[in-house]
């Protein structure tokens, strides 16, 4: 296929780049810089509303995953850029990928477990209700503005991803340098849902997508097997082969991050890959020690 990819620069993009290219596919950048001689890249500038409709023609699907990150303690600026850049850039897509002469036949689009809010121990598959919260609505209107994209016939697979396991970015990463000193340990009570994927299944899963007719609409992109903040220290703290005896409390992360450590370290999600698991999915890293094995170069 001929596949357009924005956010190539980000943890997913970046791997998932050559790894459609070694599978013979095309891939195109949608970049925010202007591209350079010869490269197979293609520019934008969603803050400026700047997209040229004419140099999106004939790319088979879009990989669609560019979005400011939410690692960080949330001002009422950084609110509002998280909200922006997904919303703004996802709606000047996708409404300029409708508008054209031969669109692309498939778009997987980002969104997160956010959209699902805290839930408790309560088990959330691709039909629940949304939830509650500033993650919530903007998963909300990530999905909303997406959904131009289906008014020429494209079909939209919205994947709500969970924890990415890499060391190489994200919350794991951010997580290594204490658990590695030995002073990792829960968050809070501990018993908080976290729902997690391996990047090599995540990988995979969009390249699923992107081959699957049947599947669209909304896929939960996460490992079969959630487990709580506790099992997950436990687990990271064996294959560092670490102590995890320390406990950091509520208070001190709503005091230390604010709302983001309300909404994201604090929240339990309990999501299980539904639609996945009906297509019959094969994932590769299903429980959660193995995968963070493989994260780790520890397999």
């Amino acid at each position: 296929m001929k596949i357009l990819v924005t956010g190539a620069s980000g943890l997913v993009g970046s791997a998932l780049v050559p790894f459609l290219t070694a599978r013979e596919h095309q891939v195109t950048r949608l970049v925010r810089k202007p591209p350079g001689s010869g490269a197979q890249e293609v520019f934008w500038d969603p803050d400026a509303g700047r997209l040229d409709v004419a140099s999106l023609e004939g790319f088979d699907a879009v990989v669609h995953l560019a979005g400011e990150s939410i690692a960080q303690r949330w001002t009422g600026a950084k609110m509002r850029r998280i909200l922006d850049s997904r919303v703004t850039g996802t709606r000047l897509l996708a409404r300029a990928l409708a508008a054209l002469e031969r669109p692309p036949q498939v778009m997987v689009s980002a969104s997160a477990v956010g959209y699902y809010g805290s839930r408790g121990d309560e088990v959330l598959i691709e039909d629940s209700s949304p939830g509650s919260g500033f993650l919530a609505d903007v998963c909300r209107q990530w999905e909303q503005a997406a959904a131009a994209v289906t008014e020429r016939g494209t079909r939209l697979v919205v994947i709500r991803i969970g924890m990415i396991l890499s060391a190489a970015g994200g919350a794991l990463r951010r997580m290594l340098p204490p658990f590695r000193l030995g002073i990792g340990g829960k968050l809070g009570s501990g018993n908080q849902y976290v729902s997690w994927i391996a990047l090599d299944d995540l990988l995979e899963i969009i390249l699923f997508a992107l081959a699957n007719p049947a599947l669209r609409g909304a896929v939960n992109a996460v490992a079969p097997n959630p487990v709580t903040n506790l099992e997950f220290t436990q687990a990271l703290g064996r294959v560092l082969r670490r102590v995890t005896l320390v406990s950091v409390p509520a208070f001190a992360i709503r005091l230390l991050f604010g709302k983001m450590g309300e909404q994201v370290l604090l929240a339990s999600t309990r999501v299980k890959p539904a639609r996945l698991t009906a297509a019959a999915f094969p994932f590769r890293y299903p429980e959660l020690e193995p995968a963070l094995r493989r994260a780790l170069g520890k397999d």
